[in-house]
């Protein structure tokens, strides 16, 4: 079987996806503001589908292969694709939110994990050994390093704070489609898989848990969930290999430096 090709993307076709992920960033911002105890998911969620539409994006997850919401709002032991409702924020929770837009036909995609009030140590502790993965995971998304480097970084840094890496979902490219090649699981061997070039474009998004790795489907067959009720965090940023430093098109801080 051939294997699937890895799209390189233009000067041009980059910069189309930078500016879906200008909207996904300020967007990101500005509902992560929002998260406070009594706020319903489903105000978060409306809130995200009217700031896309006022920055002239739609959202990339509304409709996704029937997706009813238009971002991923998943609580605490949730891990990812939660759908906005009646669930209430509490103090002390933590509230994983995941945003994709479509602007010109192009994607850009990034999720934070936002604290709601102060939080314990060691949930803040969880946050942190999480967003440092992604940290450690970009870092390797350089030109002659392979995906299983990407892949490496995030198992090894979060197996060593204690925790367990989400198997059944993977970071991946991400363009004219919200999911393209390749595949980034959250962990494997450094050195395997295919070789970065530059022009890649690579959605890397460390899943952790502060249990066991094992998830659940809720009800709503979306929504998946801790399957021991641990607490699970969910960071992701939009790069792109370039001939030098990643270029991190999600957040403000463009680049990162050896």
């Amino acid at each position: 079987m051939a294997k699937r090709r890895i799209p390189i993307k233009s000067p041009r076709e980059i910069e189309a996806i930078r500016r879906s992920s200008a909207i996904v960033r300020d967007v990101l911002d500005a509902v992560s503001a929002m998260c406070a105890p009594g706020l319903t998911t489903a105000e978060l969620d409306r809130a995200c589908g009217e700031l896309i539409v006022a920055r002239g994006g739609r959202s990339a997850f509304l409709g996704y292969r029937g997706f009813p919401g238009n971002c991923c709002i998943s609580v605490n032991e949730e891990v990812v694709h939660g759908i906005g409702g009646a669930r209430r924020l509490q103090y002390g929770d933590i509230v994983k939110l995941d945003v994709g837009v479509m602007l010109d036909g192009w994607i850009g995609d990034s999720a934070v994990t936002v604290p709601v009030g102060v939080i314990a140590p060691a949930t803040q502790r969880l946050l942190d050994v999480t967003e440092e993965a992604l940290r450690l995971a970009i870092e390797q998304a350089r030109p002659g390093n392979r995906v299983g480097d990407i892949c490496h970084a995030v198992e090894s840094s979060v197996t060593r704070h204690g925790y367990s890496v989400v198997r059944e979902f993977v970071g991946h490219g991400v363009g004219r489609r919200l999911h393209e090649e390749p595949q980034i699981p959250n962990y494997g061997a450094a050195g395997s898989g295919p070789e970065l070039r530059p022009g890649m474009v690579l959605a890397i998004e460390p899943m952790v848990n502060e249990g066991r790795a094992d998830i659940v489907y809720r009800e709503d067959k979306w929504t998946v969930a801790t399957a021991d009720g641990s607490l699970s965090a969910h960071f992701e940023h939009t790069v792109v290999v370039t001939e030098g430093d990643p270029e991190i098109l999600t957040c403000r801080e463009r680049t990162i430096s050896r």
